[in-house]
């Protein structure tokens, strides 16, 4: 029995945050961080992250294998190493789905869950060799039930949690462990105009027991988790993060 009271402590980890020049990705590098991984946070819009935070910054497009695979060389010369990935680039957009032409359906598709792929196959090696690799795949409440006019989103996040099921059963050999989170409702950047002051977002309170949208920074602690030694025996998993919505039945 491990009785390691530092089991959540990612001192010396290095840790890949796809998708971390905003919204939710950005608060898990920043939260990896403050429990002592060396973070590398990227996305398409390096220039926003902040220059003096982080011990290396390069950009990198989930849809281009090659910039996937430059940032996993990168990496590996700063640090040599890579021990968590952490997938959340992504994007959507609301319409009719008889509507939604095959380029938008490709394209969602791509960045959400072929880019989820790309990055792990890039990085499987190094998650592998680091001994105690973690993925931690953002999938989506949309992974398990539908929500209006989001078809090609949510049957990309519906994918996402089938790949990591896939992987965790196929890397657990390599002492990788592959799970991933489910947020709620947080209002970003990328879903802010959709929910905030909108019948959709009253409709989703009314659905969340805890009356209320998340915090970026109440996904840190899942997270962390999921990167730590804490996840030693446990893979192929999605914890949602998502004050009761998916538990909920009738509320009132």
């Amino acid at each position: 029995m491990n009785t390691d009271k530092k089991l959540l402590d990612l001192t010396g980890r290095v840790a890949v945050v796809m998708g971390a020049t905003s919204g939710l990705g950005r608060a898990l590098a920043v939260g990896l961080a403050a429990h002592g991984a060396d973070v590398v946070p990227t996305g398409r819009r390096v220039e926003l992250i902040e220059e003096n935070r982080w011990p290396l910054r390069t950009a990198c497009d989930v849809t281009d294998r090659e910039s996937v695979d430059a940032l996993r060389d990168a990496v590996l010369e700063r640090f040599g190493r890579v021990d968590i990935l952490v997938n959340a680039a992504g994007q959507t957009f609301k319409g009719p789905a008889q509507d939604m032409t095959e380029a938008d359906w490709s394209r969602l598709l791509d960045i959400n869950l072929t880019g989820t792929l790309r990055a792990c196959q890039s990085f499987y090696t190094p998650l592998k060799d680091s001994g105690r690799g973690r993925v931690v795949n953002i999938a989506s409440l949309g992974s398990f039930v539908a929500f209006h006019q989001v078809a090609a989103y949510c049957a990309a996040k519906t994918g996402v949690l089938s790949l990591t099921r896939s992987l965790a059963c196929e890397w657990a050999k390599d002492g990788i462990c592959v799970n991933a989170i489910a947020p709620g409702v947080f209002p970003t950047d990328m879903n802010r105009k959709l929910i905030e002051g909108t019948p959709r977002g009253r409709e989703l309170l009314m659905r969340t027991p805890m009356g209320r949208f998340g915090n970026p920074e109440e996904l840190v602690g899942v997270s962390v988790l999921l990167a730590s030694d804490g996840a030693s025996f446990l893979t192929g998993q999605c914890i949602a993060v998502d004050g009761g919505y998916l538990a909920s039945g009738v509320n009132s």
